[in-house]
Formats: structure tokens, C-alpha cells, sequence
């Protein structure tokens, strides 16, 4: 995300609140140069995964459905 040292100056707390809480850098243009603002401690990747519906039970069982009358050409 990059934004202008303006919008920096107006919204400083709630931006770099934000940087802590998702890890993601913030860049600042500013006179042609960008700057980042990083969380040094950021939160590992797999702590922020999302967690998602899994198949429960034996995988081999998927091997051998038989799907033939769901398929057509």
C-alpha cells in the first residue's frame, strides 16, 4: 500500500495501527522517493492463515468414487 506523507499526517495512528495488526508494510512517497514502514516483530505467515474446510476421513476413498453418472461430455 502506498501512500502520500499527507495522508500519513492525517491518519498516522489508525495507518500504523494497521501495520501492526496485518504485518504488511506501508510505503510513503515523498518527493519522489518511497519510504517503508515495517513492523519489525511481523507476525509469521502461518499465523494469519485462514482456516478452511478439510477432508475428514481416508483420501483413498476419493480415489475410487465412482462419478460416471455426474459426467457429461
Amino acid at each position: 500500500m502506498a501512500i502520500t506523507a499527507s495522508r500519513l499526517r492525517e491518519n498516522v495512528y489508525r495507518l500504523l495501527d494497521q501495520v501492526i495488526e496485518t504485518g504488511e508494510a506501508l510505503e510513503i512517497e515523498r518527493n519522489g522517493h518511497r519510504l517503508r514502514i515495517v513492523v519489525d516483530d511481523a507476525p509469521s505467515k502461518l499465523g494469519r492463515l485462514v482456516e478452511r474446510d478439510t477432508v475428514v476421513g481416508d483420501p483413498e476413498e476419493l480415489v475410487h468414487l465412482d462419478w460416471s453418472d455426474q459426467w457429461e461430455p
